[in-house]
């Protein structure tokens, strides 16, 4: 796999975000190549008491251009430099498809860039 070269890129936007005591949760929306309006819940628990390394967990509910839904679960790692969080993790979506997905998230900004890269294609569900 060419990580210099992701399969889909797209923006999200942060629309909600709440804190705990050792986690925070996000809601984000927002486009993304050949998943069409994309709809994500992620739950970042701190494993440090510095809070700049973790884990995730989330959904994630896609609209494709002909109304076709798509879901998946995330699961995965985070580190947070500052403002800025580095999310990893992998999909399993209900269409076949199987995705290594990078997040660079701002939080000042609530900007998301998404870059993923498929590995295994939903025609070979």
């Amino acid at each position: 796999m060419d990580l210099s070269n992701p399969d889909g890129r797209g923006t999200l936007k942060i629309t909600r975000m709440t804190l705990g005591e050792d986690t925070a949760s996000f809601d984000f929306e927002g486009k993304v190549d050949g998943y069409g309006s994309v709809f994500c819940t992620h739950e970042l628990r701190a494993h440090t008491q510095d809070r700049t390394r973790g884990t995730l967990v989330g959904e994630a509910r896609t609209f494709l251009e002909d109304g076709t839904l798509i879901s998946t679960p995330h699961m995965g790692t985070f580190t947070r430099a500052q403002a800025k969080l580095r999310v990893y993790f992998t999909d399993a979506c209900n269409n076949g498809a199987v995705n290594y997905v990078l997040w660079d998230i701002d939080i000042l900004t609530k900007e998301v860039d998404v870059c993923f890269w498929e590995v295994r294609p939903a025609d070979e569900a």
